[in-house]
């Protein structure tokens, strides 16, 4: 009678308090033995884009490699089979415990719902421990037991809470096994040109890095586009990699530490606002957004189509949408300077900002994709102001001030040097090499979404 453990965000070893309930559960039990098991739905993973997929397969195989290949790989398609793989796999090994990391989106709690009932069904109980969050969503609250709305007082109430020490993999005496068949990892779309470092080890050696690398000045530095100076960890974390315990553990109190630190928290805000607002995963979290005029039709598409090829021409945003393209990732400076673009340059929904991001970004997480997008839209909680837009232009020289960003990912600009490169429409040869022209006027556009912000105001009283 062994006991099941279903890796879910958790690909990891460390700091895994769900995992180490199963391993004292088999201990206790007598059996001394643990089922390592991971279910891909195909139906979901085959919606993924190759770069998508390439680094689930990444982190899939360096977790498995940690276990000696014990790692149990089950295929499935759609919620019923994904739940009846683990029925069969827990029926194998004669197991009356499967155990597991609650999640607390949308999709994991349908996921864990339907996985549990099945279970119980055959007398088999899904035990859920702990969480991919510091301090679990739905915690923090204020005095009244209402949430937050605003990140500040989130943020200091979160702060009572998050000092929660990171758990070692226990000692005791267990064994990995393999009860049925591992259909291996699954295939991936399309190859892709690059290599994908991922995994527990590589996590815990980037974390490691970025601390003497840039954490002394992640506060002066962690916007600009142009330098390496954010952590690099949200892969990892996104596939719980690494826990957010072991990553706020080595943190001290100087500026640039709290400032890192804050960012982590705005994570675990953003998770708190999507538990507690569901339909906020594709919905306006603030109502009378979505009763602003957005544009539709074959020039909106037209448009849209640009922005996901990072053919808008402001390179600032076409050199992230190609960073995007091309790594799977984004430094998040841009993220809200293109989605800036979308919505208020372009005059395009979010929504359809946040599924573009979700078909590639390796380090996607539901909670902070919807409510990052609707930070820029003016429409989530703790919202940046709908009258806030971003210049490109401006944005470009400030936070990528000599143009290596650009360069590096826009080829048809690398004859330019120097700053000029944000603004090719200056110089004689900017176009030299088949850059676009601009495909709206900022200043115009900026003016029209500013008049469509003012149609949804509510009167005063």
């Amino acid at each position: 009678m062994a006991r099941v453990f279903w890796f879910r965000r958790d690909l990891r070893l460390q700091d895994n308090v769900a995992l180490n309930a199963a391993i004292a559960g088999s201990v206790d039990d007598g059996d001394k033995k643990v089922a390592a098991s991971y279910i891909v739905d195909l139906n979901n993973f085959e919606k993924l884009k190759p770069i998508r997929q390439h680094s689930l397969i990444a982190s899939l195989d360096s977790l498995g490699a940690s276990i000696d290949r014990k790692l149990t790989i089950r295929h499935s398609r759609g919620l019923d089979d994904f739940a009846n793989q683990l029925v069969l796999l827990a029926m194998s090994c004669e197991a009356k415990v499967v155990h597991a990391t609650r999640a607390f989106d949308p999709a994991g709690i349908e996921e864990q719902n339907a996985v549990g009932l099945a279970l119980k069904a055959e007398g088999i109980f899904l035990q859920l421990d702990d969480s991919a969050y510091a301090v679990a969503p739905g915690i923090v609250g204020k005095p009244d037991g209402s949430a937050y709305r605003v990140y500040t007082p989130f943020y200091k109430a979160w702060l009572n809470f998050a000092s929660v020490p990171p758990v070692a993999l226990s000692s005791k005496g267990y064994e990995w096994i393999e009860p049925l068949e591992c259909m291996g990892r699954p295939a991936a779309s399309d190859s892709i040109d690059r290599e994908i470092r991922a995994g527990e080890a590589f996590a815990l050696r980037t974390l490691d890095r970025f601390i003497e690398r840039a954490l002394s000045k992640y506060d002066e530095q962690r916007n600009r586009a142009d330098l390496s100076g954010t952590s690099h960890l949200s892969h990892a974390l996104a596939h719980g990699e690494i826990h957010p315990r072991t990553i706020l553990v080595k943190l001290s109190n100087s500026n640039a530490e709290i400032v890192f630190a804050k960012e982590i928290c705005w994570r675990e805000f953003y998770a708190d606002v999507l538990f507690r607002n569901p339909n906020s995963l594709d919905d306006y979290y603030e109502p009378r957004f979505a009763q602003m005029r957005y544009d539709k039709g074959e020039d909106a598409e037209r448009k849209l189509e640009a922005w996901k090829r990072g053919e808008t021409g402001y390179p600032m945003v076409d050199a992230g949408m190609r960073q995007l393209l091309a790594d799977g990732w984004m430094h998040n400076r841009v993220r809200m300077i293109v989605a800036s673009f979308l919505v208020k340059d372009l005059h395009l929904e979010w929504q359809q900002g946040a599924a573009h991001f979700e078909e590639f970004l390796t380090d996607f997480d539901p909670a902070s994709n919807s409510h990052g997008w609707q930070w820029t839209a003016g429409s989530g909680t703790d919202a940046s102001p709908y009258y806030r837009v971003f210049n490109p232009v401006l944005q470009g020289y400030k936070f990528d001030p000599n143009g290596d960003y650009v360069r590096k990912y826009v080829e048809e600009l690398r004859h330019i040097d120097g700053p000029e490169v944000h603004e090719p429409w200056n110089l004689l040869a900017g176009y030299l090499h088949g850059y676009p022209q601009p495909i709206v006027d900022h200043a115009a556009e900026r003016e029209e979404a500013l008049a469509r912000l003012a149609e949804i105001k509510k009167p005063v009283d």
